[in-house]
């Protein structure tokens, strides 16, 4: 086993060197145990905004907010340094103009030989510029999360008027529907009559035949029931005209329902899947903004931690 000796003999860099190598590179300050400079090097007297010439005798609490010098949780990080305890954060720190930066800093409590606290190391790094790009960051996803909740609240809104709208052309062409069927229906009782009417009148000409002939076999006698005859068949072939004419207009108009009916059909068909795809963007405008919200939220947090 090496000893003390030894194992400082096998060192490939004297601590000298090592410390020297860290004071170049990171800020670092001495504190006696009741938080008053002792020393501070370039680095750290430069990140502060103060000349190394001023910073001996400098209280900790001055490069300090006022809200956290004045805090509980301050007495308690000084009462634990005191009693040997290590503190190593992201902390806010002012500089000698006031300004506000972000110390990413270890707190080391150094002991003398009879294992008492004699004074504080604290090694820091500036993270202002860090932490201003993450807090800009969480703005922006912020502002998109609600530009984008509000874009979904919109796209609700929207999207509920057009389903309304759509319910509504499914009511009225359920109506009209029923409408040209009751038409449809009632061409056909038409068209019924019609026929009716069309035996009526051939029977009508059957008669003022057999009337006709009645009334030559009757001679003389006849010859007033025989003009009589004449002009009843007239009316039955004028009815038969007529009646033919009007069942082709009742086809045509039955004809003219049907398509009508059918058209109506498939647009009801149309309004019906409009309407569903409609439902579909409603539940995922709804979607998107509980991810927006979610979002949000995510953001607020990501600023509270910072």
């Amino acid at each position: 086993m090496l000893t003390s000796a030894e194992f400082k003999s096998t060192q490939v860099f004297q601590e000298d060197a090592v410390l020297a190598a860290i004071e170049r590179s990171l800020a670092m300050i001495e504190f006696d145990p009741n938080g008053k400079v002792l020393w501070a090097n370039e680095n750290f007297a430069r990140t502060m905004g103060y000349r190394v010439e001023e910073m001996p005798d400098i209280m900790h609490k001055q490069f300090c907010t006022t809200e956290f010098a004045g805090s509980r949780e301050y007495t308690e990080l000084w009462r634990n340094l005191r009693s040997g305890k290590s503190f190593q954060e992201k902390i806010q720190r002012v500089t000698k103009r006031g300004q506000l930066l972000w110390l990413e800093a270890t707190y080391t409590p150094v002991f003398d030989s009879a294992g008492k606290v004699a004074g504080v190391v604290k090694v820091a790094t500036d993270i202002s510029e860090r932490e201003m790009n993450t807090s800009r960051v969480a703005e922006q996803l912020q502002q998109m999360s609600e530009e984008l909740s509000d874009r979904a609240e919109l796209g609700i809104a929207r999207s509920e008027e057009a389903a309304t709208a759509a319910s509504k052309l499914v009511e009225e062409s359920k109506e009209n529907l029923e409408i040209l069927g009751s038409l449809k229906s009632q061409a056909k009782s038409i068209g019924s009559i019609v026929q009716t009417i069309r035996e009526i009148a051939a029977q009508t000409n059957l008669l003022a035949l057999n009337a006709a002939i009645e009334a030559a076999r009757a001679g003389e006698h006849g010859r007033g029931f025989n003009v009589v005859a004449g002009e009843v068949r007239k009316l039955a072939t004028r009815v038969q005209d007529s009646i033919q004419e009007v069942n082709e207009h009742i086809e045509g108009i039955a004809g003219e329902i049907t398509k009508i009916n059918e058209a109506t059909q498939r647009s009801q068909s149309g309004i019906t899947n409009n309407q569903t795809l409609n439902e579909q963007a409603v539940a995922a405008f709804k979607e998107i903004g509980s991810a927006a919200r979610e979002l949000d939220q995510q953001a607020k947090t990501f600023k509270d931690i910072l």
